[in-house]
């Protein structure tokens, strides 16, 4: 593992990625970019890891795509920008799609493909110092690869002000918008996200990565017949599914369920 990136996995199955890259704001280049896609990977497949926090040290949480990086993707051509572009696109789709709980501590400003990793968690916490932006067109670039998470996460009504207007927002409007859910004082913004992410290790984790999958599932689509077949099929599989009836038998037994470490 490089210098601009750790890992702790906890005895209790914590696992917290930190950003290290304080000095470069924790800006990402295209090797961070494949080194952070191989760690999340890494912790999907560890039956070991129940939750995954995200966090960077410094100031800022991540300024985006790294100078130097994009002095180099100034001088690539199409297909290599394609390229390039994919593997961040990877990136955010490991990290959306993670079979387990993520939680992100966001101390300080996140700007462009920062917004889309803060986008594709979970459970966000941030800091008053937390500012954000999405400052692509200002480059006379746009912020596509991270786009589908972002507008999910905010509307289409509000990604069309900020993708066009590229103003900095602070963690109040992060906050209304539906980016952030909720603030704490930058020294505390860790410990909220530990507090939020050891809660979580009370909760089945088969059952929560259902959850994730059930939100994707019924997203945006109209309630009716199909719909609610889909949902009731969910359910009566999660009920006979071993964790489901772990989940039941320990609550009418009224003990704590198996996954529930003493």
């Amino acid at each position: 593992m490089s210098n601009a990136l750790t890992r702790h996995i906890a005895a209790n199955g914590l696992a917290t990625l930190t950003l290290t890259r304080p000095e470069r704001h924790n800006a990402f280049d295209d090797g961070l970019i494949v080194e952070l896609t191989a760690e999340l990977a890494k912790l999907d497949a560890d039956p070991a890891v129940r939750v995954v926090i995200l966090a960077a040290a410094g100031k800022s949480f991540s300024a985006g795509a790294d100078l130097a990086w994009m002095k180099r993707m100034a001088s690539y051509g199409e297909s290599e920008n394609l390229e390039d572009a994919r593997k961040l696109a990877k990136l955010m789709h490991t990290l959306d799609t993670l079979s387990k709980p993520t939680v992100a501590a966001v101390q300080g400003p996140a700007y462009g493909g920062g917004v889309g990793l803060v986008a594709c968690c979970d459970m966000v916490f941030a800091a008053p110092e937390a500012m954000f932006a999405l400052t692509e067109v200002k480059l006379g670039l746009i912020p596509a690869v991270i786009s589908p998470y972002v507008v999910r996460k905010i509307g289409n009504s509000q990604a069309r002000r900020y993708f066009l207007s590229a103003e900095r927002f602070s963690a109040d409007t992060a906050l209304r918008l539906g980016l952030v859910h909720e603030i704490a004082p930058q020294d505390e913004v860790t410990v909220l996200a530990t507090s939020w992410a050891t809660q979580l290790l009370n909760n089945g984790p088969a059952s929560m990565l259902a959850a994730k999958r059930l939100v994707a599932e019924v997203s945006n689509r109209p309630i009716c017949s199909e719909l609610n077949d889909l949902c009731a099929q969910r359910i009566a599989s999660q009920r006979v599914s071993p964790e489901g009836q772990e989940g039941l038998t320990a609550f009418l037994e009224k003990r704590p369920p198996n996954w529930v470490k003493h």
